[in-house]
């Protein structure tokens, strides 16, 4: 007997914007009635359009608190809408990186990404949905927008109540549909896939050579408890050859052991104080759904994501996919420092400013103009997928360590004789009330439209610096023409320093206000400054003109990066 589909009636959810994930009355947004199917069928209604009947998705996610009863609601919905296949993790594991890599080798239609990146997850935290595109990246905004749009006045959902799959077993599964015929369901190996891709794309033969021989390299990798636990003991330990200590925290949780799987200083404490110690030559962690990273050296010497960005951008050549496919250029987003810039110009190869988000970076992969890219936020990636992808960032450094033959340390200081210290940091304050994070960027609007704010010095610490240029980023995509605007508050001063505000709102309570503050310096002594004393002046001149401690109450950050 084929499986009936039913109408289900709803209404729009009164609240939050979907996609979000906030707390009511105790209870996640995603747990409430009606909430997470609403979703799902909107996505699946505005995301494939004409094309949801007889397409072929790929769904996964980061093994976070919700997972598996997302999937089972995902199936019971795609049945019901005629999908034809669904490609699914096992046990519903897939990162995000992997997720994408699927996407580009099985040509699917698209795919669902169940994550909330690096936000905590549990009972009360964190869950999202995610909707990628054919090209395996992030749906663009026309296709959010429209997802939204579908949220706001959904009536009905689709569902198939009786259809149960397991998704536990690696094999295929196929159910007759009531109208439409069979929707195969096939569950595979999370990791796969992905590992013979990069296997592809760097010389393992090489690698294995930093973990053997008479001095082999002592690592360390923290999972963080999320989604790439499974992605790194199968590369590192089994195809590598690593010491079973080189892995730590990789089983993925529902909770993240209660961490906040977060790959910067603040969060990964735990790794920088076991590298402290010395015993290992090179760290990394990685956040919830395997597309950021954070790479460390001796003595937990910290890699900016900046620095790592312009680093791999200055020795592509030692990656064999590279070789092959030739290097095209390289993009940052708006608030990552200029390093990258510098080492494009020495290249002679085009660099691109987008907003913050991957998306952006798609569109310039797609139409051939870019190799590598990456965000301040600890993501890095290459064309050879359409996410930032953090394994795939830790074997890229690996591989440089092998082709120079230097330690971490000596490889940044290198890079910064030839092309002088992007200084850098990021203030984020999470859970700011809204009100008085909305008044300081609507006082910082008003700063930047004064016609009297160009040419303005602002004096600090012994050092002055004069306004050059004050807007609120906007960015004409070069392929597709689209505008976005309004993508973060800019001044910058007449050396290239800049300090850049923005406010986001994705984790479960509050907002969130990022300031990032960014100074250029070619004098070698200051090299090896700490990056807060050598910032300092412009912190300073930041406080002074957004009045962020005053508004906010908040007298330090959560985190500084």
């Amino acid at each position: 007997m084929p499986y009936s589909v039913q109408k289900v009636a709803t209404k729009p959810y009164e609240g939050q914007k979907p996609g979000t994930s906030g707390l009511r009355k105790g209870v996640p947004v995603f747990q409430q009635q009606n909430y997470t199917e609403n979703f799902v069928q909107a996505t699946l209604t505005a995301g494939l359009g004409d094309k949801l009947k007889g397409s072929t998705l790929v769904v996964g996610g980061d093994g976070r608190y919700f997972l598996k009863e997302a999937i089972a609601i995902i199936v019971k919905i795609a049945a019901a809408n005629g999908v034809a296949k669904l490609i699914i993790g096992q046990n519903g594991i897939l990162s995000t990186p992997a997720v994408s890599c699927m996407i580009r080798k099985y040509r699917t239609d698209g795919g669902i990404i169940l994550t909330a990146s690096h936000n905590p997850g549990g009972k009360n935290a964190d869950f999202g949905i995610k909707y990628n595109i054919s090209n395996g990246g992030p749906a663009p905004e026309g296709v959010t927008n429209a997802i939204f749009d579908v949220s706001k006045t959904i009536s009905e959902y689709l569902l198939c109540p009786d259809l149960t799959c397991d998704i536990s077993n690696i094999g295929t599964s196929t159910f007759e549909v009531e109208g439409f015929g069979n929707m195969v369901v096939e569950v595979v190996d999370s990791v796969n896939d992905y590992v013979e891709l990069m296997k592809e794309i760097f010389d393992f033969q090489a690698l294995k050579e930093v973990f053997s021989g008479p001095e082999p390299m002592r690592v360390l990798i923290n999972a963080m408890h999320g989604v790439t636990g499974p992605y790194v003991k199968r590369i590192f330990l089994d195809e590598l050859g690593a010491s079973p200590s080189s892995v730590v925290n990789a089983e993925p949780l529902e909770d993240f052991g209660g961490h906040h799987p977060d790959p910067n200083l603040t969060y990964a404490a735990d790794l920088v104080e076991m590298m402290k110690k010395g015993d290992f030559a090179f760290g990394a962690a990685f956040d919830g759904d395997g597309d950021r990273n954070m790479v460390l050296g001796e003595k937990a010497f910290f890699v900016t994501p900046n620095d790592s960005l312009a680093v791999l951008a200055n020795n592509l050549e030692c990656i064999p996919y590279f070789k092959k496919t030739g290097i095209k250029g390289y993009a940052r987003s708006m608030p990552t420092a200029g390093a990258v810039d510098r080492v494009a110009k020495m290249n002679g190869k085009q660099c691109y400013e987008t907003p913050t988000g991957w998306k952006f970076f798609g569109n310039l992969m797609d139409d051939g103009r870019l190799s590598l890219c990456g965000e301040e936020s600890f993501g890095t990636g290459s064309d050879h997928i359409r996410e930032k992808d953090g394994v795939w960032a830790v074997l890229a450094w690996l591989s440089v360590i092998k082709y120079r033959k230097a330690s971490v340390r000596n490889i940044l200081m290198d890079h910064w004789y030839s092309y002088g210290r992007n200084f850098f940091t990021r203030y984020d304050y999470e859970g700011c009330d809204t009100e008085p994070a909305n008044k300081m960027m609507a006082g910082l609007e008003s700063f930047i439209a004064d016609p009297s704010t160009i040419g303005r010095k602002f004096s600090s610490g012994g050092k002055s610096y004069t306004v050059a240029i004050a807007d609120n980023f906007s960015y004409t995509d070069p392929v597709d023409h689209s505008v976005s605007t309004k993508q973060g508050i800019r001044i910058i001063f007449k050396d290239d320093s800049r300090i850049i505000f923005r406010l986001s709102g994705t984790g479960s309570s509050g907002a969130t206000i990022r300031m990032y503050i960014e100074g250029y310096e070619s004098d070698r002594a200051k090299f090896v400054k700490d990056a807060q004393e050598v910032l300092q002046p412009l912190i300073t001149i930041a406080f002074e003109i957004s009045k962020l401690r005053e508004l906010t109450g908040r007298d330090k950050p959560t985190v500084i990066t």
